[in-house]
Parts: structure tokens; C-alpha cells; sequence
């Protein structure tokens, strides 16, 4: 049949948050995008038709990092014995402001690109920098790599170095110009509206990226409440909001005009008014373990939010994570929760292997709609891995997931397909 496909493996993917569906020996049918359907048998009305066999491989849904930073890919492992606001100074801030020149950006981002087409990631929200031809750049590497993404043009107009700043004004304008020359350019990223964090964005400049997401619908991406240092810096700013998360909502931009992502969250349970404007905005926590761990910004109350029903994904956050793995992320998760279980809420259970593949696929991928899972109607992103070299031993699917989890990098993805198109 004409645009079928047929993969035969070992499959894995979430049933809920709690549950996984495994299936040793099955066939996953798809068409061109979506997934047809898992069967333990194949359908006797596909029988004549080509088999991709992957026998004793994995093949797991493709994963959704929810927060990285493209630009900062270059000084990963840098500046871990510094907290969230000196590191930016130091690291962050002076690496940014270098893709004011193109030809810089043409040197640092393929290695990027080329490294998450190769990775289990199939689907991303990124953040550029502030200058939007860099931004376009990168936006043209992500296409032809197959990777589906959203992209950002950051939005910086005060409290910045003065070679990482904008006029408010034309922080607005070329934001509109970017918009402008992509339109229709693409089809697999897309814009999404990046201020960068409140310190670093005036009222004029919020304002004016409400009234463009108001005009366009945009999704949004920024970050909340990583650092209690920034919380702190945020009151000063903003001291008619009761929470962060306010000052975003009083301009649109928590998830009350369009989707949007907050990264960290770390403290928001700090606050109820915070954890009720996510729950009700349905706002997509970027959770980035190895990132709040190495700039010592805490353990975010992820297990209290699943409970009060806040969407959840997970982030790898370059470059205050190192890795862009996904595998990692998920073990970091795990074992940060541990740790907040011990040290602060013995009511807050840690993090299972199920819980945390759900976050990475479907929680994650919701973003973008119904990915991250094999059930039917969903698009077919999956990744195929060998995963001989971990064991000499029989083992069951939830065990080889998660040894694959703790050792992904004794493992090697043999192929990866995303909206139906395979990549690898």
C-alpha cells in the first residue's frame, strides 16, 4: 500500500504518566505522518508489505527537549561553580553577544544541529539570541535536519551588557522583521516569542510583544522562577505583581493568549497564586534538573506539580546542562527528585523510570501537539536503538528501558524518523 510503513522491534511508550505499554515483537504501522496503529501480530491485510525489521532493537516514541540554548552550545561545562546571574554575566552574556556577526553564527551552530539531528530528540524549543540573522540561520540548519522546533528571537532591552541590548523599540521592530522575512519559509519550525526573562525586558517591550502575540497567536517561551535571587530581583521590577509569574500574566504572556513554556519553575510553590496560574493557563513546565543542579538553583517540586495537574515536560537547558541527551535529563530528574524527597518533602515521592519517560515523550511533546506516544493519531516520531551492547543477559523491556535511561551512551541510534520522514 502506497505511503505505509512497517517497523518490527521491541516497543516502549506511556500509556499515562504512570503506565508504559511494552510490546516484545511488534509491528507499528504508519502512513506518512501519523501512526496507524501497534500490533502484537500483523494484520493479515499488510502482510505482502515491506517490513523495516528491527528485531531485538528498541523503538521508543522521539523525545522533546523542551528548553535548550542553541548559542550556548560552545561553553557547555563552563562557569558550574557559579549561581544563575553571575554565570550569565560571565559566560552567558559575553558568548551571546559574538552572533551579532552571521559569519560567527555559520561557524557554532552546525555543530549544534548536526549533534541534536543525531540524538533521540525529535522535537525542540529553542532559543536564539537577540539578532535576527543568526536566529534565521539557525532556523535554516533545524529544517534540514528534520528536527520539528520551535525557535526564538530573544527580546533583551535593559539590564543587559550594552553589546547584547536593544532599543525597546527596535527590539519590537526587528522582532516584527524576523517574523516578516520567515513567514511561510518553513515547514517544520516555526517562531515562538522569547523574552528573555522579566529582568531583561522592559513594560514598553512586554507590551509590545503582547499586542504581536495577540496579532499572531504565537506560542511563547521565557523563564520563571529558576533562582531566588532573580524571584527577588522580579518583586523589586515588578511590585504590584504578587508572584513571577504575574508579571508575565498581566501582559498575556503565561499562557493566557497562547501556549507557553516557563523553564525551571523551580520555586514557584513558593507561591499559590504562581502554581494556580500555571495549573489554569496550562502553562508547559520546561523541568531542567542538571541545570538547576549546577548553578545550585534547587529541586523543583515536579511530583507536587503532576499532582496538581501542570503540564510537564523535561529540558536539557545548554549550557547550564551539559548534555544535550535526553536519557540524561530523564536520570537527572530521577535523581534530583531523591534528593528533594530526603532533604525537603518526605510527602513528595521521587521520580519512577514511568514517570519520567512520560514527561520526556508525551508531556514534553503535547507542546506540538499529539506527539510523543504510539497510539493512534499520533505523528510517527520514533527512534530505533541498539541497545546490545548493555547486557549479556536476558532482560525485560522496562529493565533494558531503564539501564538505557542511566547508559544511553553505551547504546547507538540506528535510525530516527520524525513526522514520518527518518532523519537518521
Amino acid at each position: 500500500m502506497e505511503g505505509i510503513r512497517i517497523l518490527k522491534g521491541d516497543f516502549i511508550y506511556s500509556k499515562s504518566q504512570t503506565e508504559l505499554e511494552m510490546i516484545k515483537d511488534g509491528f507499528l504501522l504508519a502512513n506518512e505522518k501519523e501512526i496507524i496503529g501497534l500490533y502484537t501480530e500483523l494484520p493479515k491485510e499488510y502482510k505482502e508489505e515491506r517490513i523495516e525489521d528491527y528485531t531485538g532493537k528498541l523503538i521508543i516514541p522521539g523525545f522533546t527537549d523542551l528548553h535548550v540554548h542553541a548559542p550556548q552550545y560552545t561553553f557547555r561545562g563552563l562557569g558550574m561553580n557559579m549561581e544563575l546571574i553571575p554565570w550569565l554575566n560571565t559566560y552567558t552574556f559575553p558568548a551571546e553577544a559574538k552572533y551579532a556577526d552571521v559569519n560567527y553564527a555559520k561557524k557554532t551552530y552546525p555543530r549544534f544541529v548536526e549533534d541534536l539531528k543525531n540524538s533521540a530528540t525529535t522535537r525542540a524549543g529553542i532559543f536564539g539570541t537577540i539578532h535576527v540573522e543568526s536566529t534565521e540561520y539557525l532556523m535554516d540548519l533545524i529544517e534540514e535536519s528534520g528536527v520539528v522546533a520551535g525557535v526564538g528571537k530573544v527580546n533583551m532591552d535593559r539590564n543587559s551588557p550594552e553589546n547584547l541590548c536593544e532599543g525597546t523599540e527596535e527590539s519590537l521592530e526587528n522582532t516584527r522583521r524576523w517574523l516578516s522575512e520567515i513567514e511561510g519559509r518553513y515547514d517544520r519550525v516555526f517562531p515562538i516569542l522569547t523574552p528573555r526573562f522579566i529582568p531583561s525586558c522592559s513594560d514598553r517591550a512586554m507590551e509590545g510583544l503582547e499586542t504581536i502575540c495577540r496579532e499572531t497567536g504565537l506560542p511563547v517561551q521565557s523563564h520563571l522562577s529558576e533562582n531566588i535571587s532573580e524571584i527577588d530581583w522580579v518583586q523589586e521590577l515588578h511590585p504590584d505583581t504578587s508572584c513571577y509569574a504575574e508579571a508575565y500574566d498581566k501582559y498575556g504572556l503565561c499562557g493566557s493568549m497562547s501556549k507557553t513554556i516557563m523553564a525551571h519553575c523551580v520555586h514557584s510553590d513558593r507561591s499559590e497564586k504562581e502554581m494556580e496560574l500555571l495549573r489554569k493557563n496550562q502553562v508547559w513546565v520546561a523541568h531542567c534538573p542538571e541545570s538547576n543542579m549546577n548553578l545550585a538553583s534547587g529541586v523543583a517540586p515536579i511530583k507536587k506539580m503532576m499532582k496538581e495537574n501542570v503540564r510537564i515536560g523535561i529540558g536539557t537547558d545548554i549550557a547550564a546542562g551539559s548534555k544535550l541527551s535526553m536519557f540524561a535529563a530523564m536520570a537527572d530528574a530521577i535523581k534530583a527528585s531523591k534528593l528533594r524527597w530526603v532533604y525537603v518533602d518526605k510527602e513528595e515521592s521521587p521520580l519512577t523510570v514511568s514517570e519520567v519517560f512520560y514527561l520526556a515523550t508525551v508531556g514534553g511533546g503535547s507542546f506540538f501537539g499529539k506527539a510523543g506516544s504510539f497510539e493512534k493519531g499520533y505523528e510517527f516520531d520514533a527512534v530505533v536503538i541498539d541497545d546490545s551492547n548493555l547486557s549479556d543477559t536476558e532482560m525485560s523491556l522496562y529493565e533494558r528501558l531503564e539501564r538505557l535511561i542511566y547508559m544511553a551512551e553505551e547504546s547507538r541510534i540506528i535510525r530516527k524518523y520524525v513526522r514520518g520522514q527518518q532523519v537518521i
